[in-house]
């Protein structure tokens, strides 16, 4: 499986944002999916994801409220809707999926997207 995240790029504090991430070589129903971020020389953290129903979502405290995950099975994409952006959001962005857990938190997940940055001017 091939992830590939877009979508990032240089936005306003306040202003709405919405990732994207493709996937190929399998279908995304056969996984959970998820959205790290990671700043440089900080450890990678959690910021949402979804159950491979789609039942069960969850969020970050820092992001909760102001992000939404989402899935379109049928056109094989995971999407992150990030809205009143604040200038701590600022990060490199990655998708993730796993045939097994849900992921949030620190794990060896199945398969990870390359990273789209997103940087939030105040």
């Amino acid at each position: 499986v091939q992830l590939q995240a877009s979508g990032g790029g240089l936005v306003q504090a306040g202003d709405s944002l919405r990732l994207s991430c493709a996937a190929s070589g399998r279908s995304l129903s056969s996984f959970a999916v998820g959205w790290f971020r990671q700043v440089a020389g900080k450890e990678r953290e959690f910021v949402a994801a979804m159950s491979k129903s789609g039942w069960d979502t969850r969020y970050s405290d820092s992001v909760k409220g102001r992000c939404t995950i989402s899935r379109d099975t049928a056109k094989n994409l995971v999407y992150l809707q990030m809205s009143s952006l604040k200038p701590e959001d600022t990060a490199v962005y990655y998708c993730v999926v796993d045939s097994a857990r849900v992921p949030v938190g620190g794990g060896d997940y199945d398969y990870w997207g390359q990273g789209t940055l997103v940087t939030v001017s105040s």
